[in-house]
């Protein structure tokens, strides 16, 4: 039997996640919600209604009318947005594919490397966190511009006769963001090739695997959790990302992130902002809750 204070320690333990939800997630969700079945204002907060608690119940209940999914409706009938959602949904889906080729091979050496030195490659790893993610980006604008490092090193070597156009381009996107989130999809991945046990290669190879067999029917199934982890670590940001399509992708690229920050910054219209924000999350949160249904039903079928 428990004692009343190992009693009280677990359920702390397990409060306090959910009161970070709760005053991090939820709260502002419902916030942005609100906001979004709100009106367009000439006003400070430049929404109506407000809904303040000092006009009184009265008051606040005759407010509630006010909602509509006007904004919602809007969003379905220009095709910018919906235009904007599908290419940083595709943006992001390349990226992510283009991190898990060049992570995976990283990772995959970590893991087999000798122990000794496993610590020193996490740090080079995690090494560019250090760095201010605004000032890498701009690193890239002078690696990848016709007068950069890149086109210099390239005309100095032979390989061109003129300099590439990369920047503003999606090209300069994805390069972008498969440097900046690469940590995110090698450290996944590295914890789940760092834990299996490479004696099960041995013995496919002993089998009759070839050694490229063995890797598609051992390591890689093995490692499936670290690349699913990996690509969502890298998906999810990637999709609302705004600072990169912002300075690498020039102003032809079209992404939610930058979508959302013209609405909300430029022409002011909270509302509209909030709802674009509400569906992208959506987007994302939704398929990510089917996919971890199935996976804890695939789980307890397997067991």
């Amino acid at each position: 039997m428990k004692r009343p204070l190992s009693a009280v320690t677990d359920r702390l333990v397990i409060i306090i996640p959910y009161l970070w939800l709760l005053f991090f997630f939820l709260i502002p969700f419902f916030i942005v919600f609100k906001i979004s079945l709100s009106t367009t204002a000439i006003a400070m907060p430049p929404y109506t209604p407000v809904l303040s608690l000092s006009d009184g119940v009265a008051a606040l209940m005759s407010q509630l009318g006010e909602f509509s999914f006007d904004n919602y409706i809007w969003l379905t009938q220009d095709a910018l947005y919906f235009n904007a959602y599908v290419s940083s949904v595709v943006i992001a889906a390349i990226s992510t594919f283009l991190a898990l080729l060049v992570g995976y091979p990283i990772a995959y050496g970590m893991a087999r490397a000798p122990a000794t030195i496993r610590p020193t490659l996490l740090m080079l790893v995690i090494l560019p966190f250090w760095t201010s993610f605004l000032i890498r980006v701009y690193a890239w604008i002078g690696i990848l511009k016709p007068e950069g490092l890149l086109n210099q090193f390239l005309l100095a070597t032979g390989l061109i006769d003129q300099p590439l156009v990369i920047l503003n381009t999606h090209t300069a996107i994805f390069i972008g963001i498969v440097y900046s989130y690469l940590p995110f999809m090698i450290l996944p991945l590295y914890s789940a090739l760092e834990k299996m046990d490479y004696s099960l290669i041995e013995a496919a190879q002993d089998l009759g695997c070839t050694p490229i067999s063995a890797f598609w029917k051992v390591t890689f199934p093995l490692s499936l959790p670290g690349v699913i982890a990996g690509c969502l670590l890298v998906f999810i940001p990637a999709v609302g990302e705004f600072v990169i399509p912002d300075l690498l992708g020039g102003s032809q690229t079209l992404m939610i992130g930058k979508t959302l920050w013209n609405e909300f910054f430029a022409n002011r219209d909270w509302p509209v902002s909030s709802a674009v924000a509400v569906i992208l999350l959506l987007l994302l949160v939704v398929p990510i809750m089917f996919f971890q249904q199935a996976q804890a039903r695939a789980q307890e079928q397997g067991r």
